[in-house]
């Protein structure tokens, strides 16, 4: 079973996204978070989160974005330049910040450019940065104008049968997700933080059923799983910017006292929210759940809310440091990470800061050291 989780988030190309396309399934990935998975899933669609892997190296990105810009929309322009989205039918490109709303604009081009880069299905999904009543209703009328889009491009329909049943599909395996979260909080923890991401990251590209199966399975062999963890060891959570790259974990983890134990990422649990409501208007149930929970930092006025959320955190989870990374250029993490660092530090919380590139960790030399010199401080 971790074979399977371990397959789906450092590959591409998977067994289960292989398989999904021999069966003739379609796909469409997609660049944030905020899009609702269920309206995808609703159509019969496999979605996928977009992730920047397996570059071989970075002509395209550089040429249409530029060096200053942050380097995980410039490795999806490229992985779609090298062909590595062939498996996709669709794109949906949402302005998580203003480097994700040039990704559309550059991407567009690029496929004017060089045929065949642009999937046939290619959409700009706006998502507000409040959540004031006003706000909300404009969501609404994005998720339903996708829906439609989504409806007249692929010829299908999506009905509200279909939202229950994918809204219920989604919210089983959130639930199991929370349940692998209360392993995390345990002294001593069963699993890694190498293995729980991973688990995370399989969520946003394995097909959600298959997932479940098999994350329900995984759970019970937790049950009686031994512990193969540090003794005694630094239980920290790592914040922060976009981050797919289980070796950025793996590096934390190859000290012999460190243990990652919660994470507050784009890709790990933090997608996962609270079960969405079955309503009689699935669409507006959507919208207030995934707007609702302003997690990011792309949303306006929400510090306090996301500060309270790593506090908690950190007590559940006993957590005796947090890494707060984010990737070079990235304003909204940057920022917030020296704020959170600031607020964290006061009330005695050891904090590290660390600044990255997207993707193959170039200098993972300097990262370990600066890490190792954590570790110290903290012990």
């Amino acid at each position: 079973m971790m074979k399977q989780f371990m397959q789906a988030a450092t590959g591409l190309n998977h067994p289960g996204i292989t398989q999904w396309k021999e069966n003739g399934g379609a796909i469409v990935g997609y660049s944030c978070s905020y899009l609702p998975a269920e309206l995808i899933h609703a159509a019969g669609i496999l979605p996928i989160r977009l992730r920047g892997i397996e570059t071989t190296g970075m002509d395209m990105g550089d040429a249409y974005f530029g060096p200053y810009i942050c380097s995980y929309p410039k490795c999806i322009l490229q992985q779609a330049a090298q062909g590595g989205y062939q498996m996709l039918d669709g794109a949906v490109i949402t302005p998580g910040c203003d480097s994700m709303r040039r990704l559309f604009e550059c991407w567009r081009k690029a496929g004017e450019d060089h045929q065949g880069v642009v999937p046939g299905f290619f959409y700009y999904f706006d998502v507000p940065h409040k959540t004031v009543d006003h706000r909300m209703k404009w969501f609404v009328d994005e998720i339903d104008s996708i829906q439609k889009a989504i409806e007249t491009h692929f010829e299908v329909e999506i009905t509200v049968e279909s939202l229950h049943r994918s809204i219920a599909t989604y919210n089983q395996g959130r639930k199991l997700m929370r349940d692998l979260e209360r392993f995390r909080t345990q002294l001593p923890a069963p699993i890694s933080g190498t293995e729980a991401f991973a688990i995370s990251i399989a969520g946003t590209t394995l097909p959600r059923e298959e997932f479940n199966a098999t994350l329900s399975n995984f759970l019970e062999t937790l049950e009686n799983r031994s512990d193969k963890n540090p003794e005694n060891p630094k239980r920290l959570m790592v914040i922060g910017s976009i981050s797919d790259d289980l070796d950025l974990i793996k590096l934390i983890e190859s000290n012999e006292k460190a243990l990652v134990v919660a994470d507050n990422l784009c890709f790990g649990v933090r997608h996962d929210a609270e079960e969405i409501p079955v309503t009689d208007n699935p669409l507006e149930a959507l919208a207030q759940s995934y707007l609702g929970a302003s997690t990011c930092p792309r949303m306006f006025g929400q510090y306090k809310e996301r500060l309270a959320i790593l506090e908690k955190k950190v007590e559940s989870y006993s957590v005796d440091g947090v890494i707060l990374q984010n990737i070079r250029f990235c304003d909204l993490h940057g920022s917030e990470n020296g704020l959170f660092e600031r607020d964290l530090e006061k009330q005695g919380i050891p904090c590290l800061k660390l600044e990255r590139e997207y993707g193959p960790l170039a200098d993972t030399g300097r990262l370990k050291m600066r890490l190792d010199a954590f570790m110290e401080r903290i012990s």
